[in-house]
């Protein structure tokens, strides 16, 4: 008698064809490189906050001027969901290798044009409409990249290998804040400040225009992934599996909650910190630079790591682990940052960026595992991109508003105790093992 499981696809189901290792290595190279000069532009929006405060909403006050800054970054995700819903679809029905063309070559015409904006004192109230606007188009490009990275580099990896297939994306993406604080290090150091806030800061964001050109040229050359090519036959043959709307609702609310607390912790870890010992500690801009710059090379190098835990003992334990982690050393990070040594600054961010990566890695491949084929640029890039909108994207400039209202330097480290708590009490109960999942069905 015949025993079937489950997952066992009908014996007469075509698989998705086999990549060689030099097809994969080179998709790896154009998704990596791409994703990294998208993540270098958002990124240096966040390190020179302070600076772009000043110069697009002046007021006086230090403190409402960078909270004007971040509330400014908050914008870029609320519209996000936006850009999902545009770039999804496009995903699921021209492929994933177009939306990587057009996320790539829109992040880098408008993140050269925030370069170019006139200040708040040569063309007054058109400067900051005029950054508010571009954020909003910023954000609506990186609503589809992110996403449309994850599934592109998890189709196209070996089913084995999808987690540290995966860390690429988040590794470059942590490469990318790496050398954004490195240009500002380079140039806090190498400039004096008026210079630094009248042109200075300009110089990186026009830059990622050609870096912008180059990613452009190199995904131009790429093929679309084998899942999505079976997906096309399917379609034209009738047979895409169907899938329900209980299957879509559960994997929309995991999504909602792996990606949240990766998206809090992530700008707390890129973005926040930065602002944070500069401002509300009171470090010199170069010492918190530096100091936040060691434990980036850490980060990107821990992604890796979790990617391989995560093919060798599941996406489940490495993901709960991190999340757990967050909640357990939120706050004996912000208490040894608050010190203001950049000694302990390293050894109070080394723990944390280990959990973010344990959380960034595994919240890529399950991106790619909780959704099927059909709807899994659509779905992911949604669900993805509403926990960013809601939690992640606001994270910076609600812990620069927790200090400014209680005074206490530890109280950023409540919001990502708040949301990791919420995550967990989602994805303890009902997140499933994906690893080994035929990510080809439906």
């Amino acid at each position: 008698m015949q025993h079937t499981t489950f997952d066992q696809p009908p014996i007469d189901q075509r698989q998705p064809r086999e990549l060689s290792r030099g097809d994969r290595r080179k998709r790896m190279l154009a998704v990596g490189i791409g994703n990294f000069m998208e993540w270098f532009d958002f990124a240096i929006y966040g390190y020179f906050a302070a600076i772009i405060g000043a110069q697009f909403f002046p007021s006086g006050d230090a403190t409402a001027e960078m909270l004007s800054a971040l509330a400014v970054f908050a914008v870029g995700f609320v519209s996000r969901p936006v850009g999902a819903l545009i770039l999804g679809p496009m995903g699921d029905r021209l492929g994933r290798r177009a939306v990587l063309i057009i996320t790539v070559m829109g992040m880098g015409i408008i993140t050269a044009l925030i370069g170019l904006v006139p200040s708040y004192a040569a063309i007054g109230i058109l400067a900051p409409i005029a950054i508010v606007a571009l954020r909003l188009l910023q954000g609506m490009m990186v609503g589809g990249e992110w996403t449309s990275a994850a599934a592109y580099i998890g189709e196209s990896a070996p089913a084995h290998r999808r987690g540290l297939y995966a860390s690429v994306v988040t590794a470059t993406a942590g490469l990318a804040f790496l050398v954004g604080t490195l240009t500002a290090v380079v140039l806090t150091a190498t400039m004096d400040a008026d210079a630094l806030s009248a042109w200075g800061w300009r110089v990186p964001f026009i830059a990622s225009f050609l870096m912008a050109v180059v990613a452009v040229y190199i995904r131009r050359k790429l093929e679309d992934t084998p899942v999505y090519e079976e997906l096309e036959r399917k379609r034209k043959e009738g047979s895409v599996e169907p899938t329900t709307a209980g299957e879509k609702g559960k994997a929309f609310v995991l999504t909602l909650a792996f990606a949240g607390i990766f998206g809090v912790s992530l700008y707390y870890l890129v973005t926040y910190t930065n602002n944070y010992l500069t401002g509300a500690v009171g470090m010199e801009r170069f010492d918190a630079l530096w100091s936040t710059a060691v434990v980036m090379v850490l980060y990107v190098a821990f992604n890796p790591l979790m990617g391989i835990a995560a093919d060798r003992w599941g996406r489940r334990p490495v993901n709960l682990a991190g999340v757990i982690g967050l909640i357990v050393w939120a706050v004996p990070a912000f208490l040894l940052m608050s010190v203001g040594n950049p000694w302990l600054v390293i050894v109070a961010l080394v723990p944390f960026a280990l959990c973010v990566a344990a959380v960034a890695v595994t919240n890529n491949v399950l991106l790619v595992e909780v959704f099927p084929a059909s709807v899994r640029a659509t779905g992911s890039a949604i669900g993805y991109n509403v926990a960013y909108a809601l939690l992640a994207g606001p994270g910076p400039f609600i812990a620069a508003t927790l200090v400014a209202v209680t005074g206490l330097l530890v109280s950023p480290a409540f919001y990502v105790i708040a949301v990791g708590i919420v995550a967990l009490a989602v994805l303890w109960p009902l997140l499933p093992e994906t690893k080994g999942r035929d990510i080809s069905r439906g």
